[in-house]
């Protein structure tokens, strides 16, 4: 698969771009941050494929975050390309104004709710005002599970892998061996649910569905939005699985040790101190697992403060 390495130093770090031709068939999957770093190692990877920005066709986005989205609009801008994103993402790549507003105001719902203090919020709020890095907007062709993409001389399915993001999805490669994944499986770390998207409701739980549709399509290999290919998906996929059992393990184990707690209470035990981004992922994490065994009927919530409704449940008894 050819790919363009950008050298991306935001969130999980060293994005790729896809690139997908046939002659003057030209399709990019995911774009890159809008920094000028990352738009110079995009025109100059094109390049040496003998492109230019204004040939791309077709542009196939994972999802609306901006390390993979970013550049999408300014490339469309140049080229006229269609830009291919899940109807649930595509009102925040056009940068629609309800929908940016609507996430803001969540946002901060939630780190209300989490017990994220003041001084955090205001240094996330900053981070997100100087991190300049979302490029113009772009004019989105919405896209379902299931729909099929001829772009590029290739044949993609749409596999929406929701819980990362709520509209993230995952392209199958005609045959079905292979498929880009976005962050939905990451060949090092293991992808934010909570924090990454304050729109997904239930997030553990549907990232939990992500990953075993994933794990049951038994690809031989899947290309990521960072880093390098996966060579063994349904073992990643499954890792990541057990990852997260670990940590309601852990979870639990702190309102044992602590009483009850908030987001951010169980977040620094897990994590430390947070920063920059990680304020909101932090938390987000913690909220996800938290939010799970409450709809389990492990623990109850009050105005944000989990406790166990059995000190005496055992690790093995979650679900």
């Amino acid at each position: 698969m050819d790919r363009i390495l950008l050298g991306n130093e935001e969130f999980e770090g060293r994005n790729n771009a896809y690139v997908l031709a046939n002659g003057d068939d030209l399709a990019l999957v995911d774009t890159g941050v809008a920094t000028d770093r990352i738009r110079q190692d995009l025109r100059d990877g094109l390049a040496e494929r003998g492109y230019e920005f204004a040939d791309v066709d077709d542009i196939v986005l994972t999802h609306f975050h901006v390390d993979h989205a970013g550049l999408a609009g300014e490339i469309q801008a140049e080229s006229g390309a269609t830009v291919y994103v899940h109807e649930a993402d595509a009102p925040l790549v056009a940068q629609e104004p309800d929908a940016v507003t609507a996430v803001e105001d969540r946002r901060r719902e939630l780190l209300e709710t989490w017990g994220v203090p003041a001084d955090a919020r205001e240094e996330l709020l900053a981070f997100f005002e100087s991190a300049d890095i979302e490029g113009p907007p772009a004019d989105p062709t919405p896209i379902e599970d299931g729909d099929v993409l001829e772009v590029g001389g290739h044949t993609l399915e749409t596999v929406h892998a929701p819980g990362h993001a709520a509209g993230l999805c995952c392209f199958e490669i005609a045959g079905g061996d292979e498929a880009f994944v976005g962050d939905a499986v990451l060949p090092v770390y293991t992808p934010n649910v909570g924090g990454a998207d304050v729109r997904v409701e239930r997030p553990l739980e549907r990232y939990v569905a992500t990953l075993e549709r994933i794990a049951d399509r038994d690809y031989e290999r899947v290309w990521p939005g960072h880093r390098d290919p996966i060579e063994e998906p349904t073992a990643r996929a499954e890792t990541i699985l057990d990852h997260h059992r670990d940590r309601t393990e852990t979870i639990l184990e702190i309102l044992r040790e602590h009483g009850p707690a908030d987001a951010w209470t169980v977040s620094a035990q897990l994590f430390g101190d947070l920063e920059g981004i990680h304020i909101v992922h932090g938390p987000g994490e913690a909220y996800a697992h938290l939010d799970h065994l409450r709809h389990e009927g492990i623990v109850t919530s009050d105005d944000g403060v989990y406790r166990l409704v059995d000190s005496a449940v055992a690790p093995d008894n979650v679900p």
